[in-house]
């Protein structure tokens, strides 16, 4: 009877938001999304945005208090996957809302969730998140970035890259070191830093495919505020473990943007050049086979709470995979023709997938050491 209950429940959510999402998504909306986020783009995802926001759609996954809906895991996964059926944006600021949110939630004061949650769950605000430098990547804990106490301020020197959307946005989830006596894992502080702050300089970076979806951070003697600081003093290891842990649903975009792609390849009239050879026959049976398989890994990664982070690795390292190797197959199918168009830009794109949000080489090692208990 329960489970019936619960089933009732997710149907009715599907309905309401398939019933909603018929009524408000437009196909301007839809071709933004599949473009780069920059100028008028950003603006027509902006005001999108701001109708999910009003429909209680942006964040179902936020508390109702903050204009969520409270969702749990299987409404989040019933959210994402009809979003992704009709090919909805979700909100312009994924990271913010998704990551930043929740640790603000957690860590900050009841000023700070006043100021912050409200104008990032309608967009009106955008967030980066600080806490790549070049010599500190997926390694967070090596990062050297440095904030000196000075009265009641801190002053901040260093650099920060991969920052998405770091040239558009307004504020900055900023990962520093205030105690480099003290071992790598301590002695780091988050801050919420205005990027308009005196002595910083957000350079756009431009990446192979041409877009400028990253930025850098260059701080010089910026001064922030003791009240920025999100979390205790010297304790922004466990705000950035807080912040990584959240939206476990998340995982799901994984497959189904995957899911995405391939059946974009197959209604491509053009890729059916190639199914004469047997061996790209196979390589597409196996590329569908992987993108099942990859649904059934999240589908267990969200039904055992306690295999999140290592589910999510699992996950991160069959979607770099999985995503290069489309990228290949859509080229040798189509032919050289391919590389004017859409799936030439992807080709370029995709070899980011083995780098972005940790290194295929870091999540082996997550792997390694938490799934199959190999010694460090």
């Amino acid at each position: 009877m329960g489970n019936a209950t619960e089933s009732t429940g997710l149907d009715a959510f599907r309905d309401e938001l398939r019933t909603w999402l018929g009524d408000h998504l437009s196909d301007d909306v839809v071709r933004a999304g599949r473009r780069p986020v920059e100028g008028a783009t950003l603006e027509v995802l902006r005001s999108w945005n701001r109708t999910l926001a009003d429909g209680g759609w942006a964040a179902p996954s936020w508390p109702a208090a903050h204009g969520g809906r409270d969702a749990g895991v299987d409404e989040q996964l019933v959210y994402l996957e009809e979003m992704n059926r009709v090919r909805a944006p979700g909100p312009v600021n994924v990271i913010g809302v998704s990551n930043i949110a929740p640790a603000i939630m957690h860590f900050g004061r009841a000023g700070q969730k006043e100021r912050f949650l409200a104008p990032m769950l309608r967009g009106d605000e955008i967030w980066s998140q600080g806490m790549s430098e070049p010599d500190a990547g997926s390694d967070l804990a090596g990062l050297r970035t440095q904030a000196v106490e000075d009265g009641d301020d801190f002053v901040i020197n260093g650099q920060k890259t991969w920052n998405s959307m770091g040239h558009f946005a307004d504020w900055c989830q900023l990962y520093v070191r205030t105690d480099p006596t003290t071992r790598k894992h301590r002695g780091i502080t988050c801050f919420l830093v205005d990027l308009t702050t005196a002595g910083i300089e957000a350079r756009p970076l431009t990446t192979i495919t041409g877009g400028q979806s990253f930025a850098e951070l260059f701080l010089s003697d910026v001064r922030v505020p003791r009240s920025a600081m999100l979390g205790p003093l010297h304790e922004g290891w466990g705000v950035a473990m807080t912040t990584l842990s959240h939206e476990r649903a998340g995982v799901a975009r994984l497959h189904l943007s995957l899911a995405n792609k391939l059946d974009d390849l197959l209604a491509d009239p053009r890729s059916g050049r190639g199914l004469g050879d047997p061996r790209l026959r196979e390589r597409l049976a196996r590329s569908y086979a992987d993108i099942a398989c990859m649904r059934f890994l999240t589908e267990r990664s969200l039904a055992d709470p306690s295999a999140a982070g290592a589910g999510g690795s699992l996950a991160k390292l069959a979607w770099a995979h999985c995503d290069q190797e489309l990228a290949n197959l859509a080229v040798d199918l189509i032919g050289l023709e391919a590389l004017g168009d859409r799936w030439g830009e992807n080709l370029l794109a995709v070899r980011q997938a083995s780098i972005a949000g940790g290194t295929s080489e870091i999540n082996r090692n997550i792997v390694a050491e938490h799934v199959l208990g190999l010694p460090r």
